[in-house]
């Protein structure tokens, strides 16, 4: 059994934070909210205060201004606790992963347990990474490493 799973197995609750996304996932996200998914029979339920949360939803690269009150809002949240990065811009800074006013990707930041890929990323997606770490569906793929070599072959 993982460290985490042990503490989320009936429900979860989340906050939503957006780090300086262009909104296209948190539209996702509230999609996902909606009655259509009824994420609520899986106990998935969006508070108002990180105070209530057990997991972090954050969306877009981190920008400068943002990390600060990111890092406060971590702390805020009571241990044990899930941070999930939605989306393309959160899982590795998207097209701004090297820009003047970002970090990049919320692994900069803050510890990151589940990554949900796509710009931006399905309902479905979102509600299968929330349903991994919850512990619901097995995992089918492991976060790798990349690493570039700059020594040119000849």
């Amino acid at each position: 059994m993982k460290p985490l799973e042990w503490c989320f197995k009936k429900s979860i609750w989340v906050y939503h934070v957006n780090a300086g996304s262009c909104n296209g996932c948190d539209i996702e996200i509230l999609d996902a909210l909606t009655p259509y998914y009824d994420v609520e029979r899986f106990g998935i339920r969006l508070v108002h205060t990180p105070r209530h949360a057990d997991a972090l939803l954050v969306t877009g690269p981190v920008t400068r201004q943002v990390r600060e009150r990111l890092v406060r809002l971590y702390e805020s949240t009571p241990d044990p606790k899930l941070v999930i990065a939605v989306g393309a811009c959160a899982t590795g800074g998207g097209i701004w992963h090297n820009t003047y006013a970002t970090l990049g990707g919320l692994e900069n930041v803050l510890p990151v347990n589940i990554y949900i890929p796509g710009c931006p990323p399905r309902p479905e997606a979102i509600l299968y990474g929330v349903a991994q770490a919850l512990g619901l569906v097995p995992g089918v793929v492991a976060k790798q490493e990349f690493a570039e070599s700059l020594s040119a072959e000849v």
